[in-house]
């Protein structure tokens, strides 16, 4: 028997989160699962709205044709774009199986993502310590140590912004994300030579690295920018445990890279490799970096508990986390990459879970650890009144007025007259966020796409600009209506109702107007 520090390998299955434990739950366990119930009836309290529209329109899409989906926003052909995603295409089946339309599979979607989420928080925390109140503790930090600014963005795992975002895809990659690094951890440190793990090995060997290849290659299709963090936390855990390169070492990484680069580039909806270069989303990521003290200035809290990691040992994984998702955050700021804003989420992490770390350990605590947990009280106390304390206090009993989620209003009186596929006009921000995903499409995509050239949907844009200036005649906005194939126009209370259309219905709550053109509708000719 080789010399060396023998660690029992950690329980999975069933007693994985209760350390091996049966019967009484673990603290992660209970407040785990009351976080899950109290954010669930949160997120179903609150009306979809946001980035929801664009991806209930994707699962519209995959609904209509699995195979060859159409743009998710134009009456064009969807292929290359980045939203059809494995995990999407799950979507899309089950929206054909079960009749469901995509605005239900995304609200369904968010309990799910918050247990992938919770379960993956855990799984990863017990990698980093034994300590059962750890978890609890980074959970709560990373819900509440944010800002002091009000964000609802998607990748922000802050309370409030999770009433909006638990349905995006985004939610799912970083709650797999989590998973991954947990199973990464795990084989990194079975590499480390010092170290011989005893007990069942679960799905081991050279397949263990493939299957966790393959799980990056799955988060890396369905959200790429999440994967950019992921994949950078990886190298942090790997490097953290190695302690010197051997061959059988770097073969098995070799091999985990290889298979999350087959699984990959072997999808064929889209082509990942394409997304290196694409600027399209960079410029509306900028305010991201305008405003990033004032997102996440709460998390700095945790940099005296990631000093004391640090002097422990500098190669300490949330350490090495910590320096490398800042470098990848500074990248999107020097190259002009602003989507990379949307790594912040990796960065504060260390953070918040050293922290979370360092104040479960046991009592008696010294004065610097009273004066930090003091500290993070009083931070937990400022995010949550300032920001988060709408999210899950509903109106009917807040006695202070914090401030509620925002509320968009439902377009489901304008859809029932649209057909899909049928083409709208918009001037309504709202309007043009949500109406693709009842399944019509718009003249101009409010989003860039891979799938539509940039330029083009410049041209559409300002095509839309031209039909509904005020100034337009009726022969301008016809021809804009016979090249785009324009059948509804959804106006604001704010925008006349152009002479030659036909209004078929209006919504009480916010004026707008649902009007017919073309088609039976008279257009008259140059």
């Amino acid at each position: 028997m080789s010399a060396g520090v023998v660690v029992r390998r950690t329980v999975r299955g069933a007693t994985a989160l209760r350390g091996g434990r049966v019967g009484r739950p673990t603290p992660y366990q209970f407040f785990g699962a009351l976080f899950w119930l109290v954010m669930t009836l949160a997120y179903w309290r609150v009306p979809l709205c946001c980035d929801a529209g664009q991806h209930a329109a994707v699962v519209e899409r995959l609904k209509a044709d699995l195979l060859h989906p159409a743009h998710t926003m134009a009456d064009l052909p969807g292929e290359g774009s980045p939203y059809y995603g494995p995990y999407a295409v799950a979507q899309g089946v089950l929206a054909r199986l079960t009749g469901l339309s995509g605005w239900a599979v995304v609200k369904l979607a968010g309990p799910v993502h918050l247990l992938v989420l919770l379960t993956g928080i855990g799984r990863f925390v017990r990698t980093l310590t034994p300590r059962p109140w750890a978890p609890v503790l980074a959970l709560l930090f990373m819900t509440l140590l944010w800002g002091t600014a009000r964000i609802l963005w998607s990748g922000y795992l802050g309370l409030m912004p999770m009433t909006t975002n638990l349905g995006y895809p985004s939610a799912i990659a970083i709650g797999l994300t989590f998973w991954a690094w947990a199973r990464t951890c795990v084989r990194a440190r079975e590499d480390a030579p010092s170290v011989r793990f005893v007990g069942p090995s679960g799905l081991g060997g050279w397949w263990g690295y493939a299957g966790i290849g393959a799980l990056y290659g799955l988060i890396l299709l369905t959200h790429p920018v999440t994967a950019a963090s992921a994949l950078v936390g990886a190298v942090a855990i790997v490097a953290s445990r190695q302690r010197g390169w051997r061959r059988p070492v770097v073969a098995r990484w070799v091999l985990a890279g290889a298979a999350c680069t087959a699984v990959a580039v072997s999808w064929p909806y889209y082509d990942v490799l394409t997304l290196v270069g694409d600027t399209g989303m960079d410029a509306m990521h900028r305010q991201l970096y305008e405003r990033m003290f004032a997102n996440s200035w709460l998390a700095l809290l945790g940099l005296p508990a990631l000093w004391v990691r640090a002097r422990g040992s500098v190669r300490d994984p949330l350490v090495l986390m910590f320096l490398l998702e800042s470098l990848l955050l500074a990248y999107g700021w020097v190259s002009g990459h602003y989507t990379y804003a949307r790594a912040l989420w990796a960065v504060l992490v260390p953070l918040q879970f050293a922290l979370a770390v360092e104040l479960a350990a046991p009592r008696p605590w010294r004065r610097a650890r009273r004066v930090l947990s003091g500290a993070a009280a009083a931070g937990v106390c400022v995010g949550f009144v300032t920001v988060h304390a709408g999210a899950v206090v509903p109106r009917s009993v807040d006695p202070v007025g914090f401030t509620q989620p925002t509320r968009w209003p439902s377009y489901d009186w304008a859809a029932r007259h649209i057909g899909p596929g049928e083409v709208v006009i918009t001037d309504g921000y709202l309007a043009g966020h949500s109406i693709a995903g009842y399944g019509p499409n718009l003249a101009a995509p409010i989003w860039p796409d891979p799938a539509l050239d940039e330029r083009e949907r410049r041209r559409r844009a300002a095509d839309v600009r031209a039909y509904l200036a005020r100034d337009s005649t009726r022969a301008e906005r016809a021809a804009v209506v016979r090249r785009y194939h324009v059948r509804w126009l959804l106006l604001t209370r704010w925008h006349p109702v152009p002479e030659e259309a036909v209004v078929v219905a209006w919504s009480r709550r916010t004026g707008e107007v649902l009007a017919r053109v073309g088609g039976d509708v008279p257009v008259p000719t140059r």
